[in-house]
């Protein structure tokens, strides 16, 4: 059953993801609900899963994390096997931020983080070599981070 959202709902979901740590009554004031009825859009909200969870974002450079690069992983073979295999190997990789099955050139496409080029060199080593049915890795290296958006258009 799809929960049908209306202007309230989408004033309530921008204003959680400009800032999930707002109370459910400063939520409920900025999307014009008492705070028990934003309580409750919230939680149907949740429970028809728009709202998958809650975290915070962390500041990468403040961490040492400050190389970010997209990684393109062509595999052997389209095989359901191939792909389970890969895609469960790529789980068990911190650096791995996201990864994406793909239509196109690539098979995959990884979004890793690193402290420097010798971090760097090793997740390399460790995709290339150890990851089930690689054939071809490449890496383009994030110079800037010009736009980043953990939200949704709503």
């Amino acid at each position: 059953m799809t929960l049908q959202l209306d202007a309230v709902d989408r004033k309530l979901l921008r204003a959680l993801q400009q800032d999930s740590r707002k109370s459910v009554q400063q939520l409920g004031d900025i999307a014009g609900l008492s705070a028990s009825a934003c309580h409750r859009r919230l939680k149907a909200l949740e429970e028809h899963g728009i709202v998958a969870g809650y975290q915070a974002v962390l500041n990468a450079s403040a961490l040492g994390l400050s190389m970010q690069f997209f990684i393109e992983v062509g595999l052997t073979s389209q095989s359901e096997a191939v792909l389970e295999a890969f895609e469960a190997a790529v789980l068990d990789i911190p650096e791995v931020l996201e990864c994406h099955l793909m239509a196109g050139q690539s098979d995959y496409i990884l979004r890793v983080i690193c402290r420097d080029h010798e971090d760097f060199e090793r997740l390399h080593r460790r995709l290339s070599a150890r990851l089930p049915g690689v054939a071809r890795v490449h890496s383009n290296m994030s110079i800037r981070t010009v736009k980043a958006r953990s939200g949704l258009p709503l």
